[in-house]
């Protein structure tokens, strides 16, 4: 059964080759992990693209980890109705959605149609750009569906789903076997960019900070006049 696999078997495919990827390059060929620059070329469309894809792209994994992987009960605890969670669901991730596009759009059409850029960049590169972009585009497809289930009622399969995945447990697939394509397309591709996360250019985003907080002090020495 394609449902058993892909929602049952495949995110744990996913989560593991995520992980051991991720340790495993980190320890053979820790110089590859970051991102290449090419910020001295169309800096200005790199600064604006950057900054409208990482704050819609921060806010849109924080509104889906803690969307999916917060207990019902705690938002019942709350007060916070379903209804009300999609609805915020909605709005906010279409707002920061709509953020994350533009940007990743300058990105894209900034590494495509600038020769300079283009030369030096692999096809790895361009492909997880034009991957992410897919993954946006089905994202802001879902808001359309989900306008149609303001009671919160198809966000309940999504949350039992996740919680049973990261809990071990078994018949998870069964939440949203019933599901639009659209939500299931946007999982599908979510797990495979998953899979491909520990061999793209993405890896920096899991030091990025870290590195930064760490970094050695460097020593400025003013200049003889």
């Amino acid at each position: 059964m394609i449902d058993y696999f892909l929602f049952q078997i495949f995110p744990y495919i996913a989560i593991i080759v995520f992980l051991l990827g991720s340790i495993l390059r980190f320890d053979r060929d820790p110089y590859s992990w970051r991102s290449k620059s090419s910020q001295l070329l169309r800096r200005k469309q790199l600064i604006v693209g950057s900054i409208l894809f990482h704050l819609g792209i921060l806010v849109i994994l924080a509104g889906h980890a803690v969307g999916l992987l917060t207990p019902i009960a705690v938002f019942d605890a709350l007060g916070i109705s379903h209804g009300a969670k999609q609805i915020l669901a909605i709005t906010a991730g279409g707002i920061a959605g709509v953020f994350c596009f533009i940007g990743l759009l300058m990105l894209l059409h900034r590494r495509l149609f600038d020769p300079r850029i283009r030369i030096n960049s692999s096809f790895a590169d361009i492909m997880v750009l034009v991957l992410l972009l897919a993954q946006l585009t089905l994202g802001m497809l879902t808001i359309p569906v989900s306008m149609h289930h303001l009671d919160g009622h198809e966000m309940v399969k999504f949350m039992e789903w996740a919680q049973h995945i990261v809990t071990f447990r078994g018949g998870a697939y069964e939440y949203i076997a019933d599901v639009a394509l659209v939500f299931k397309a946007h999982i599908t591709l979510g797990l495979f960019l998953l899979v491909i996360f520990p061999f793209t250019r993405l890896v920096h985003a899991l030091s990025a900070p870290v590195g930064y907080v760490f970094r050695p002090y460097q020593i400025v020495r003013k200049r003889a006049t």
